[in-house]
């Protein structure tokens, strides 16, 4: 049984798998003050809720756009597990050829999803990763990752309304009953939650116009459950699409 980590700027997704099968996928915040002895009974815990113990752990594999984190996480592990870590980065064996100004830059969480995305689905392949950021990675017909987009992600748009005004609320993500809203919050949540499936239209659109074919399209991501509903187009749903890279890469490399 491998354990599986996935770092972002707001949440930590904790997983296991074994061969090829996902056991459980788990999500936490991310705490940039934890020590590695909080992120450790956070690995106890979410692993004792399924059933397992770390004796159970062979090996550990982490993605992580959280520089500051990644050390602590994995020394947790270690401490926690007694097994070493492989952290996603270059020079580790992936499978995806890279075709962007510089390889190196590339997020861990982007080419996680695109070695998942690219052993799963048909390409030419357009990612939508939902989570601090929204992201669209673009893999071709031939399995190159070409580049992508970022874009201002859900909850980052309600803060930056709900900051810069004098009375608009804080708001919950919930799926909208319609589309024209008929108060304060509802507005706001029609406005951001629609806005942005309705860029997610556009610009798939504009991707297939630039590469001129049709492409699959996959969502993942915290909210990505609640704004692909939202969508006009075809979008498949893959909560599991991190997890499914990180297993790949990590059978890869042993």
């Amino acid at each position: 049984m491998v354990l599986a980590i996935d770092i972002g700027n707001t949440n930590i997704v904790v997983g296991c798998f074994d061969n090829d099968k996902i056991l459980f996928i788990e999500r936490v915040s991310t705490n940039h003050s934890a020590t590695d002895l909080e992120y450790a009974v956070t690995i106890r815990m979410a692993l004792h809720i399924h059933g397992y113990e770390s004796s159970m752990l062979e090996g550990a594999i982490i993605s992580s756009v959280v520089p500051g984190v990644t050390g602590t996480v994995k020394k947790a592990i270690e401490k926690y597990a007694g097994v070493k870590a492989l952290v996603v980065s270059p020079g580790v064996k992936t499978g995806l050829s890279i075709l962007v100004d510089n390889p190196a830059q590339l997020g861990s969480d982007l080419v996680v999803d695109a070695v998942a995305g690219i052993n799963n689905y048909p390409t030419p392949l357009v990612i939508v990763d939902m989570g601090t950021a929204t992201t669209l990675s673009v893999i071709d017909k031939n399995k190159n990752y070409i580049g992508g987009m970022i874009m201002t992600g859900v909850a980052i748009s309600a803060d930056a309304l709900t900051s810069r005004t004098s009375q608009l609320p804080k708001i919950a993500f919930e799926a909208p009953k319609k589309l024209i809203g008929k108060n304060t919050v509802d507005c706001m949540r029609n406005g951001i939650m629609y806005s942005n499936a309705a860029a997610i239209d556009g610009l798939c659109e504009r991707v297939e116009e630039e590469l001129g074919e049709k492409c699959t399209v996959v969502a993942t991501g915290g909210i990505a459950h609640l704004i692909v509903p939202l969508c006009k187009r075809e979008i498949i749903l893959d909560d599991e699409l991190l997890l499914k890279g990180l297993m790949i890469i990590y059978n890869k490399n042993l």
